[in-house]
């Protein structure tokens, strides 16, 4: 390193939230500042650092520091109190996405690429997530694995909510620990916000619930909410351009609660999105197709796999009615039934109505994502043939 740029030099150009972004860490890293432009110092030199040098400058002045072949993360305080994240990846790793909608095929396509193509799967399913909802959920079985490790299914408490900012940074980890096993991520699953928030599609700030406004909003419906988010955040209000985003009360009511912070207090989240090269598949079969199979899967689960033992269950071990139909769909109308509010059939026909607009809505936000490539459930051979040759280009 020369001789100008030792130590006590550092606070000369790291001055701000910095971004340290370095392609191939075996041969230098660079400065970036939140723009995205390299940071230089008073001279103008554009500063870069040795691997070793950059595990030592900073280990100096972070709280926490970890170098590996694939990854440095630095998190502490310098400059005078300024809190600065550091991130920085050897390469881009390669990550699969398959996205659907409901009831599709998603999970045997995830698993038959993985079987060829030595990968494993990252579920992204906002329900999934949580222990115990296994029927009400459609979750994969372990026999439906087939040997194929899955992630991110069973991680937290039902009675608890696991947000997008969590399923993120869960998600970032665990595609971490498979690249660098020498596996291939394939994150699959329907929930497109949080496919999206791990891919830095969207930006998830870092504002804490508010209890207070939550208790005020709770009472208003989907119309309300939107009306009221034009006037605090057109911005944010004129980037909800799906009718599923319109009408998702609790996605409405975080958007107004973010509104509502103190500007100094929205900090967006780091943005990992940037560090993937990714593949996007869709799976979209026919809508008379996929409407049968529907109808189908929910009829199985209802008298044959017990969904509403599996809520019984649930809410014996503590889970209460209104935190069940906060999880939406299966677990509303489970709950309505086990409170005998509808009859058996209702629950099927309601259901039946709310999953076919569900994967519609799904749908419809997916056709956003330019980066699609679509194919049918039966185009298996193309979908591995497209695969395989991605993974090989990388």
């Amino acid at each position: 390193m020369p001789p100008q740029y030792q130590y006590d030099r550092i606070d000369s150009f790291v001055h701000n939230p910095v971004l340290v972004h370095g392609m191939h860490i075996s041969h230098e890293i660079g400065f970036f500042d939140s723009r995205r432009r390299v940071c230089r110092d008073p001279k103008g030199i554009k500063v870069h650092f040795s691997e070793h040098s950059f595990r030592s400058i900073f280990a100096k002045i972070a709280g926490v520091v970890v170098v590996d072949r694939f990854t440095v993360w630095v998190v502490g305080v310098v400059n005078h109190g300024v809190y600065c994240t550091v991130f920085t990846m050897s390469y881009r790793r390669a990550v699969r996405v398959i996205v659907d909608p409901t009831a599709s095929g998603k999970s045997g396509v995830a698993i038959r690429l993985a079987k060829k193509l030595k990968g494993e799967v990252v579920s992204a399913d906002s329900r999934q997530v949580y222990k115990g909802l296994n029927v009400g959920t459609g979750k994969v079985t372990k026999k439906e694995m087939a040997g194929v490790p899955h992630h991110l299914l069973d991680v937290a408490s039902p009675k608890r909510k696991f947000s997008a900012g969590d399923y993120a940074k869960a998600a970032h980890k665990a595609i971490a620990d498979i690249s660098k096993r020498g596996k291939l991520p394939i994150v699959a699953g329907g929930t497109g916000f949080y496919i999206d928030a791990l891919f830095g599609r969207i930006e998830l700030p870092e504002v804490k619930p508010n209890p207070a406004l939550r208790k005020k909003l709770a009472g208003k419906s989907a119309a309300q909410l939107f009306a009221l988010l034009k006037k605090k955040d057109p911005k944010r209000a004129k980037a909800m351009d799906t009718d599923s985003e319109r009408n998702n009360a609790v996605r409405l009511i975080r958007a107004l609660e973010i509104a509502a912070a103190p500007k100094r207090a929205i900090a967006p989240r780091f943005n990992l999105g940037g560090s993937y090269e990714t593949l996007w598949i869709g799976i979209s079969p026919a809508l008379t197709v996929l409407d049968t199979k529907i109808k189908k899967r929910l009829v199985e689960r209802i008298k044959k796999q017990g969904m509403v033992l599996e809520a019984k269950r649930l809410h014996e071990a503590g889970l209460s009615y209104k935190r069940m139909r906060e999880l939406g769909l299966e677990y509303r109308s489970l709950a309505d039934y086990l409170e005998k509010k509808i009859t058996i059939q209702e629950m099927i026909d309601t259901l039946y109505s709310e999953i076919r607009r569900y994967a519609r809505k799904q749908t419809g936000y997916w056709n956003r994502n330019s980066d699609i490539e679509w194919f049918s459930p039966m185009q298996t051979k193309e979908i591995e043939k497209r695969v395989s040759n991605w993974v090989k280009e990388k």
